[in-house]
């Protein structure tokens, strides 16, 4: 796909070996043994110092609930994250949709529920940014002509690099390496920041990293506008291994699903932890609720394929993607109000 073949450059896997040489050793214990501790891993690409305070009460309350101490790991990029989970490095983490496709595929990892942010449910979605005042619109950033500096996300980013390549620019032949004067990738909070200095002229982002941004650079966020909102992607999971201890791996998976649900004082608290989040709660959900993901990355094979112009390859493209979309189609025709 465009979106993997544009950062092939990045050397993602000198990356992870970097990110795992400095991770403490694993936590975990065999299937069926209960571990001493558990590394719950957390994307740290808006920066460490802000994301721990944030996390950490969480992960306290997560602790005294099912009794087994719980500490985090902070992993630099979504790579790294899901190498981690893959070599044992660590248990359980919250993963954004992509690479929380690729913990289940790669690194025997199983949805045990989803995070809903705090606008409700669907709310999450890829945007493009620009400086505002800037004059650029949609329209003269689909013209094309390398006239600006691009800013994309992680490869492995849902919002960042499949959603605007699946929704935007694959469907109107789009390859930002030659739309673009200059395609970097980074992370959404660098985006921001560039965009908001003028460093980049267009960015992508989604909808909880401007409200982050917001949050933390208001002056800079009052510099950025959204010309592009994609549909409602799916929104981060909490990801465990399987051979992880089915006692402890369900008691987890509630403790998510009441967290911040209750009455008094210290679902009072919960919630205050959740706002800092940007999180509502917590949903049920399994594998399957990836699927969207597996959709796009299907449309963007076929995509792909069509403009090889092999006539089995499309075939064959054509096939996997009409069945994936089926599936989910028929998920969605079930489950109109999934939340």
């Amino acid at each position: 796909m465009i979106a993997r073949r544009l950062f092939r450059g990045l050397a993602a896997a000198a990356l992870a070996a970097a990110a795992l040489a400095g991770c403490s050793p694993k936590a975990g214990s065999p299937a069926g043994d209960t571990p001493k501790e558990i590394t719950f891993s957390i994307l740290s690409a808006e920066n460490q110092a802000s994301m721990q305070p944030l996390w950490q009460p969480l992960l306290d309350d997560m602790s005294a609930q099912i009794g087994v101490k719980v500490k985090p790991y902070f992993s630099s990029n979504y790579t790294s994250q899901i190498e981690a989970m893959r070599f044992k490095q660590v248990q359980v983490g919250w993963f954004s949709a992509l690479p929380a496709l690729d913990a289940v595929e790669r690194a025997d990892g199983e949805v045990l529920g989803r995070v809903i942010d705090a606008g409700g449910d669907a709310t999450y979605k890829s945007v493009i940014i620009v400086r505002k005042g800037s004059g650029i619109t949609l329209d003269k950033v689909l013209a094309c002509g390398q006239k600006y500096n691009f800013g994309i996300g992680d490869p492995q980013s849902t919002s960042g690099t499949l959603a605007p390549m699946a929704y935007l620019f694959t469907p109107k032949g789009i390859d930002p390496t030659k739309c673009f004067k200059a395609v970097r990738s980074a992370s959404h909070q660098a985006n921001s920041f560039s965009v908001a200095n003028g460093v980049l002229d267009v960015a992508t982002n989604n909808t909880v990293g401007i409200v982050f941004f917001n949050r933390e650079k208001p002056e800079l966020g009052a510099k950025i506008e959204t010309i592009w909102t994609s549909p409602p992607l799916p929104e981060s999971s909490i990801v465990a291994r399987k051979d992880l201890d089915p006692a402890v791996k369900e008691k987890m998976r509630q403790f998510f699903l009441t967290y911040g649900t209750g009455t008094g004082p210290v679902a009072d608290k919960q919630r205050t932890v959740l706002k800092n989040l940007a999180y509502g709660g917590f949903r049920p959900a399994d594998n399957s609720y990836l699927d969207p993901v597996r959709e796009m990355q299907a449309s963007e094979a076929l995509a792909e394929a069509k403009r090889g112009g092999d006539p089995a390859k499309t075939a064959a493209a054509q096939a996997a993607f009409e069945k994936i979309h089926a599936a989910a189609e028929a998920k969605r025709a079930k489950e109109p109000d999934a939340s």
